[in-house]
């Protein structure tokens, strides 16, 4: 395992057995944002949106934080579109990328239950839904307690299914929802891996200075990379809120950046083989 860290200043820098309700695309020509309604493989169904740009090159997982509650309505209202994975979507789009982000299931919340192999198996029906939309790379994105959801598909992820992972302001230390990154099976992993830690996060369950413990815990991915960024404004009445530097307020767009070139690396990568 290679690990490899990257300090970047921005402050000084400037989805096989799924039963699905809507068709799938025909072709990666196709694009538009929908809620689909997947039936996973425990039988249970889930509000998923799905966003693709015409052409899109690789699709991204997205696991949001929280209780994992997006309000998903089925007329398209976003009821809680402030968490960073939601309210970057356009920016990913515009990068290239088809997004694909669940909703939390039956209205149940996921503290608590990311690390879980019931939630690795939703997990796995994203990811294996994702190629049915368009037949290119597919990557999980978590951020914050969704890094626990994104670390733990990652680990039980088939063989060939999954490029990559990225984990973004991990939640590395217990608070209420009793668990973490590391109870997701780091060690299990082996895609690569991008770690993205804003050391201006006053989160106290996911502190900046545990990314490099989180990559020296994945000892069976092949490439671990840890960037370091900083800054972000803060309109939340919580350090741990999506409207603060834990949830890249106001820096999105180097954020979207730096993960969008890991991304078009790995990606090469992938075409190569």
């Amino acid at each position: 395992m290679t690990i490899k860290t990257f300090i970047l200043s921005w402050g000084l820098a400037a989805i096989c057995a799924l039963v699905l309700s809507t068709p799938a695309l025909a072709d990666a020509d196709n694009s538009g944002e929908r809620i689909i309604d997947l039936k996973l493989s425990s039988g249970k169904h889930q509000h998923t949106l799905y966003v693709a740009p015409p052409s899109p090159r690789a699709t991204i997982v997205m696991l949001p934080g929280g209780a994992g509650d997006v309000g998903l309505a089925r007329n398209g209202d976003i009821r809680h579109g402030h968490n960073f994975v939601v309210r970057s979507r356009d920016m990913w789009l515009a990068k290239g990328y088809a997004v694909l982000i669940p909703d939390w299931i039956n209205r149940e919340s996921l503290r608590g239950a990311r690390s879980s192999p019931e939630y690795a198996a939703v997990v796995e029906d994203l990811i294996q839904y994702a190629p049915t939309q368009v037949a290119l790379p597919v990557f999980l994105l978590g951020t914050s307690q969704g890094s626990i959801a994104a670390a733990n598909g990652a680990a039980h992820a088939p063989a060939g299914a999954l490029t990559g992972v990225i984990l973004t302001e991990s939640v590395t230390v217990r608070g209420g929802s009793h668990e973490t990154v590391f109870d997701a099976g780091l060690d299990d992993i082996r895609v690569p891996a991008l770690i993205v830690a804003n050391k201006d996060d006053r989160c106290d369950v996911a502190p900046p200075s545990d990314a490099t413990k989180i990559a020296a815990a994945m000892i069976h991915s092949p490439d671990v990379r840890v960037v370091e960024v900083s800054g972000g404004t803060d309109r939340s009445n919580r350090a741990c809120g999506s409207l603060s530097p834990h949830g890249y307020y106001g820096i999105e767009d180097k954020v979207v950046g730096i993960v969008g070139s890991w991304i078009d690396a790995h990606i090469g990568d992938t075409l190569k083989r």
